[in-house]
């Protein structure tokens, strides 16, 4: 069996659930067997075979091409904030496409303002400037470009860091067997461990014209830092001059409880910020924020994108925003983060080792490296969740969701782990 039918009283029903009703327009040609046909003869392999054929989204519910329903605890990888079809973004962009849709960068629209200036207040500073643009990897590659316009070549990043795709962000990417293909990238990058605050001293000189980090390494398994790393690493690169990089494409816009990860952390004012995946709620929305003079350096014909600043995204990025404002939303975040990890480290189950990250992005980390098998089993019991590492299985959820989700959760994870773990199979 494939997938769990949440509508037909499985253990994991629920309300929501029970609320995506099956539209036969919504569904893929031929059954999940036959969209992935499709596929195949269609688009390109960059990603391998799609997990699964999904036609319709609710809340924290997806369905797919068969009329099966998942609780989606990956969240298009920590992009839909909002969750599916949230009302608050679907009202945003009609109402928007309805009156001024794309204009080019050769004109300004309201939305792209409103959202620049919101971003700022955010970040509590008087001194910046936004770039807009449609993805994390874009984001970081304007960093890159910033970097460079210092006068200065040498840049550090860490090793597991993930930037994005695109040359520049690959060449600040410390993962060698993604750069293999693309060598030689451009920049002088030098890579220090993650978290390792002697070997970034170490690394960085009066050459070095930026320093990118994650404040938590998403991709490479939900990585925390040790405790005072990020302070450190302001206090290092503002001895040499060098920009620090703060890269909160996955931690940002309240995934972490708070609207950018480093706020959380006492000292660490960034010269640089790149944000994207939840910004959008969902549409290709990034930004590149800088401070001081690193706010400066763009001038006419440095950089630009043809999409970036769209009225209609930036218009969903306002929805989003508006939306985790409004009331206790991200302490809410926090709540629902700390239940679900001390939900998964009180079943003391033999898979699990512990639970680390922050907020909405946790990573279950487990005594054998068996996370695909995991990730495989949780979606045949109706959970879709991510497998970034061998031995680590990642959590995006929605923001918005609550204690149902959380308990649905919570219930079906020890079947899956038995599952796995070769006790036990799950429900039919």
């Amino acid at each position: 069996m494939t997938g769990t039918d949440l509508t037909h009283g499985t253990d994991l029903t629920n309300e929501a659930a029970n609320d995506l009703t099956n539209d036969p327009a919504d569904e893929g040609q031929g059954g999940n067997a036959g969209l992935t046909r499709r596929w195949q003869g269609s688009l390109m392999d960059n990603y391998g075979t799609p997990r699964l054929p999904l036609v319709h989204g609710e809340g924290a519910y997806v369905r797919d091409a068969d009329g099966t329903t998942y609780l989606d605890f990956v969240g298009g990888i920590a992009v839909n904030a909002l969750g599916h079809a949230h009302p608050a973004v679907v009202e945003a962009v009609t109402r928007q496409i309805g009156s001024l849709g794309h204009v080019s960068n050769l004109f300004v629209a309201e939305p792209p303002v409103a959202l620049a200036e919101r971003l700022l207040r955010l970040f509590g500073r008087t001194d910046g400037r936004v770039f807009f643009c449609n993805s994390g990897a874009e984001a970081n590659e304007a960093a890159f470009k910033i970097g460079r316009l210092t006068g200065r070549r040498h840049m550090v990043a860490t090793t597991g860091g993930f930037h994005g795709r695109t040359m520049g962000a690959l060449a600040l990417t410390g993962q060698p067997g993604k750069q293999e293909p693309f060598l030689p990238l451009p920049g002088d990058v030098t890579y220090v461990p993650y978290g390792d605050a002697e070997a970034l001293r170490t690394a960085v000189t009066e050459d070095t014209a930026l320093v990118i980090i994650e404040p938590i390494q998403g991709e490479n398994g939900v990585v925390v830092p040790p405790s005072g790393y990020l302070k450190a690493a302001r206090e290092i690169t503002r001895a040499t001059g060098t920009l620090l990089v703060l890269d909160e494409v996955q931690t940002g816009v309240g995934r972490c409880g708070t609207w950018f990860e480093h706020q959380a952390h006492e000292g660490v004012d960034p010269d640089v910020v790149t944000l994207a995946k939840g910004l959008g709620g969902g549409l290709p929305l990034g930004a590149t924020v800088a401070f001081g003079p690193a706010a400066e350096l763009f001038a006419p014909g440095h950089h630009g994108t043809t999409f970036g600043g769209n009225p209609v995204a930036c218009a969903a990025g306002l929805a989003v925003l508006d939306t985790l404002a409004d009331g206790a939303a991200l302490d809410e975040v926090k709540r629902i983060g700390e239940k679900l990890r001390d939900g998964i480290e009180g079943l003391g189950h033999p898979l699990v080792s512990h639970v680390r990250g922050a907020g909405l992005l946790l990573g279950i980390v487990l005594t054998e490296s068996l996370a695909p098998q995991v990730q495989q089993a949780a979606q045949d019991a109706g959970l879709l969740v991510n497998a970034p590492a061998p031995d680590v299985v990642r959590i995006m959820p929605p923001l918005i969701i609550g204690d149902a989700e959380a308990d649905t959760f919570l219930r079906a994870l020890p079947g899956v782990l038995d599952v796995v773990n070769g006790e036990g199979r799950t429900g039919e």
